[in-house]
């Protein structure tokens, strides 16, 4: 997996909503970038950006996924959370099952101290509250106490999966808000990035306009020639 995140571009998905991607990439035809069923844990008020590190799960097979397998220093649960490069996000596929846990707050925590960028999975995190207090974005369906060797089976990482029904290939931008997660494929990151900047210093100005008193009518989309004029004055004045 490359790990190579221009910080330029790292830095325009720090300051652009998961919403505002969504909608740039359905211009480019992808629907389906947004994970489905899955929240921060614990709000941070900044997004998490980073490429993907992936690890899957498979259903448990109780003859092979006994307590005993976590003595194994090259279990793929633990190895992926060492092998995690810092800057990336790690995604975890546990088959949109939250009835055990994908992870806990010490591996996550060993995890954030590597200086990874966050973590999410579709499946649920144990010891939740401790992982919502830790200073790095993570995200979930929900909860989940039990450990994740009742339910899943830690098979492989660095692979494409499927997390919250969206594939996600090693190296793809993961871009999470205080609302949801998206994946940006890694070819089009950069230029993704650019646009969504745009975007977003256009709804800044269309939310102004609005709370000032405005129509919606010719000011979004901007149908009204006279919107542009006004927005792009409205940068000028703005520095964006």
């Amino acid at each position: 997996m490359s790990t190579e995140l221009d910080p330029r571009t790292r830095e325009k998905l720090s300051r652009v909503s998961v919403a505002t991607l969504s909608t740039a990439l359905f211009k480019r035809g992808l629907r389906n970038q947004t994970i489905q069923d899955v929240h921060p844990v614990g709000r941070k008020g900044r997004n998490m950006v980073g490429p993907a590190f992936t690890l899957r799960y498979i259903p448990a097979r109780e003859d092979l996924n006994g307590i005993e397998v976590f003595k194994n220093p090259e279990h793929p649960q633990r190895t992926a959370i060492e092998a995690c490069p810092p800057g990336a996000v790690l995604v975890i596929d546990s088959r949109k099952n939250p009835r055990a846990a994908s992870a806990g707050s010490i591996l996550i925590t060993r995890l954030m101290v590597r200086g990874a960028a966050g973590v999410v999975t579709d499946g649920g995190f144990r010891d939740s509250p401790e992982i919502a207090a830790l200073d790095m974005p993570a995200y979930h369906n929900r909860p989940a106490a039990p450990t994740n060797l009742t339910l899943h089976q830690a098979l492989d990482h660095n692979v494409p999966i499927g997390c919250g029904d969206v594939a996600v290939w090693p190296g793809d931008v993961m871009v999470g808000d205080d609302e949801a997660v998206i994946v940006v494929p890694a070819g089009i990151a950069d230029e993704i990035a650019d646009e969504a900047v745009e975007m977003t210093a256009f709804e800044d100005f269309v939310t102004e306009q609005v709370v000032a008193g405005k129509t919606i009518i010719g000011l979004y989309p901007a149908t009204n020639p006279q919107t542009l004029t006004d927005f792009t004055a409205w940068r000028a004045r703005n520095g964006r």
